[in-house]
């Protein structure tokens, strides 16, 4: 199983995370898995992670399918799988309506379709390939890579229902899932099929003091499980009889009440909290259930997070 953790770290500047990166090495961790959402962008980090660290392996979780052109999207994978050969996989995914619409002004119409049709243009492109063909959702005419990359990165789909998670089983090398406890990985891997990686990105805490963990996990799970990508995620997996009351108060604009409303089964399904050996099984169950590559977000609030590091190490 890979030991991946999700980078980069809160707090800690870019310009500072080598000897971070170099001590992961030392303590077993074996991927660095980055996202785009209001932080850094999704390669820089691991551009760098690249030259420091040439052992890790590195993936990102995810960059949208939107809010790059398809050629462009391509050619930062390509530059990535070409500085880390071997040890790139590319992570896509519809990224929600706030992320692409509101912030980047960018039109959010058939999240699906977008995904496939990016996924099979870079399949195409990344293998070095000329491409001019008029997809669903784009049309490319007469691009190919003038750098192709000796080894095409693996392609993942970040998928939350079973239409993309059925995408991510039959065309893509695996999946990637997010916001989920360790008893509904079997749902979501049923549907991706067997033979494919599953990486998950666990929002985790270490801390014994359960009052601080969970207040920490309402506003985490109010901050994304009212985007509606995550609420419909939530209602599949039949958590909605729990989130209705969450729901209806966010919706009414009343954010304490709707905090408030979250019940401490949901925070302790979602957010992985406890002693660094209760995290450490906590993980151990996502693995158990499916999920070959944990790639945990350890939460600082009110923490060390480099103790937390060394203490959730593969190591450790």
């Amino acid at each position: 199983m890979a030991h991946g953790i999700t980078v980069p770290f809160d707090g800690v500047s870019l310009a500072d995370h080598r000897e971070w990166f170099e001590e992961l090495v030392d303590l077993g961790y074996t991927d660095l898995w980055s996202s785009e959402v209001d932080g850094s962008d999704a390669f820089t980090p691991l551009t760098l992670a690249a030259a420091w660290t040439p052992s890790l392996r590195l993936g990102t979780a995810i960059v949208s399918a939107f809010t790059r052109g398809p050629a462009l999207l391509a050619q930062s994978a390509a530059a990535l799988a070409e500085a880390a050969p071997g040890r790139f996989a590319l992570g896509i995914g519809a990224s929600s309506d706030v992320i692409v619409e509101s912030w980047n002004g960018i039109t959010f119409a058939e999240p699906y379709k977008r995904t496939r049709d990016v996924l099979r243009f870079l399949r195409s492109a990344l293998a070095g390939e000329k491409v001019d063909a008029t997809f669903d959702t784009f049309t490319v005419r007469g691009f190919r890579l003038s750098r192709p990359p000796e080894i095409p990165p693996p392609l993942l789909v970040a998928a939350l229902r079973p239409g993309m998670l059925r995408l991510a089983g039959r065309e893509a090398d695996g999946a990637i899932i997010n916001w989920l406890g360790a008893g509904d990985v079997p749902t979501v891997a049923a549907e991706v099929g067997p033979g494919k990686e599953i990486v998950a990105r666990i929002f985790v805490l270490p801390t014994e003091d359960v009052g601080a963990a969970r207040a920490v996990g309402r506003r985490l799970i109010a901050a994304y499980l009212n985007v509606p990508v995550y609420a419909a995620f939530h209602e599949w997996l039949g958590r909605g009889p729990l989130l209705r009351e969450m729901w209806a108060a966010w919706k009414a604009g009343d954010r304490k009440a709707a905090l408030a409303a979250i019940p401490d089964q949901v925070v302790d399904d979602l957010l992985v909290h406890g002693s660094p050996a209760q995290v450490r099984a906590r993980l151990a169950r996502y693995a158990a259930n499916g999920v070959t590559t944990p790639a945990p977000a350890i939460v600082s609030a009110g923490i060390d997070l480099r103790q937390a590091i060394r203490d959730l190490a593969p190591s450790a």
